[in-house]
């Protein structure tokens, strides 16, 4: 039998630093803001997390496209990433679960790839000189000259100041129910702003029914479904372009609705708050970043995908709580390998949040207990409502 002969593919970083390697998946040219993810399983999640909407992903573990690609691990009804870097793919899927190929997955949702990196060699540099631009570029475009590639590439736009999630927010409003047999207890409000299918899953399996909304939901619109909390969601660009979002949350403090955010949602949190956010060098990616819950003092192993995070008033956050126009606000959850905030606990009003992904359909599940933490504010806020006034019937 013989093979196709491999098509070369060049990857070029914005500081000039090239890689050569091996077309796979969809030919062309793409830029986007080089990332790694840690990540050993999962990749297919990774994919589809609109969380990385305009970046060029590098797969850390080595092998990749083992168990194929299936309808049942999407997490939203498409793959987002700009591009994908990877060592060694798979040269068959073999896996029970198994309904397609990744590479071929790749192609036709015109996802451009390249393969035969030396991506421990790619993350170092990341790690050292901190995420940047880069462009993928195989078929006809690898011919071009690698000055041309590397002004296609410095005229990308950064992602910091870059407002994305309205780009993959849902255009419409959709409920998600309670499965049979488990009994509608709460209506939850959640803004999409990159939200992945777990998580609406997960707190319909708790009696919650969502409704899960586009990201330009005015306040009025919001306020009209009577919600008895409200979330936001993961997603992709710089918190600080965030402004119709942080305004919107404002209102809901303001009117003491139950609150809870995921990642992008935990950075709006604190905006809303008062606090200011930055970017990372190079951002945490995957499911083994270890975070330490202030609350219970136990050590989680978490997913994450955040390259912006909170800034903290004093600097590193402490156990101590910090002043804003809505209270006192405490860090409850923090990064062990950084010292950064990945999570925060209003005092004076009903709200929480955690930078990490505590729906990981890939695992760790070392968070999902987040969703009941939420249940049992709702649950306390229902409680602390005041009943109705009775009415009196003329005779």
């Amino acid at each position: 039998m013989t093979h196709a002969q491999p098509e070369p593919a060049l990857l070029v970083l914005e500081d000039g630093r090239t890689f050569h390697g091996e077309a796979y998946g969809a030919r062309g040219v793409t830029v986007g803001e080089a990332v790694f993810c840690t990540g050993m399983t999962g990749y297919q999640e990774t994919l589809t997390d609109p969380s990385y909407h305009r970046q060029v992903v590098v797969m850390t573990a080595p092998h990749i496209g083992n168990t194929g690609v299936n309808t049942t691990d999407m997490e939203s009804q498409r793959i987002w990433v700009a591009g994908y870097v990877v060592r060694d793919p798979a040269i068959r899927p073999s896996n029970w679960r198994s309904q397609g190929d990744l590479a071929q997955a790749l192609d036709h949702a015109g996802v451009v790839g390249i393969s035969g990196v030396d991506t421990r060699a790619l993350t170092r540099h990341l790690r050292d000189r901190g995420a940047m631009r880069v462009g993928i570029f195989s078929g006809d475009a690898a011919q071009e000259g690698t000055p041309e590639m590397l002004r296609q590439v410095q005229e990308a736009p950064r992602m910091a100041g870059s407002a994305l999630a309205a780009e993959v927010s849902t255009p419409e409003a959709y409920v998600v129910s309670p499965p049979e047999g488990v009994a509608t207890r709460f209506r939850v409000a959640a803004l999409d702003l990159g939200i992945k299918g777990m998580t609406p899953a997960l707190m319909a399996q708790r009696g919650i029914e969502v409704h899960v909304l586009p990201s330009r939901t005015s306040a009025q619109e919001l306020l009209e479904l009577k919600p008895d909390g409200v979330f936001f969601s993961n997603g992709p660009g710089d918190p600080a372009t965030a402004e119709h979002e942080v305004e919107l949350l404002r209102e809901v403090l303001d009117r003491r609705i139950p609150f809870f955010g995921i990642c992008f949602g935990n950075q709006l949190l604190g905006r809303a708050l008062g606090l200011g956010t930055y970017k990372l060098a190079f951002g945490h990616r995957g499911i083994n970043q270890p975070v330490l819950d202030r609350e219970t003092g136990k050590v989680e192993v978490t997913s994450h995908n955040h390259g912006f995070a909170i800034a903290w008033p004093d600097g590193i956050p402490t156990d101590q709580p910090a002043d804003t126009p809505y209270g006192q606000v405490r860090c409850n959850h923090v990064a062990l390998n950084d010292d950064v905030v990945e999570g925060l606990s209003c005092t004076d009003v009903p709200a929480f949040s955690v930078q990490y992904h505590p729906e990981a359909a890939a695992g760790p599940h070392d968070a999902e207990y987040l969703f009941d933490r939420f249940v049992d504010l709702l649950e306390r806020h229902t409680a602390d409502a005041p009943s109705p006034a009775p009415t009196t019937q003329e005779s």
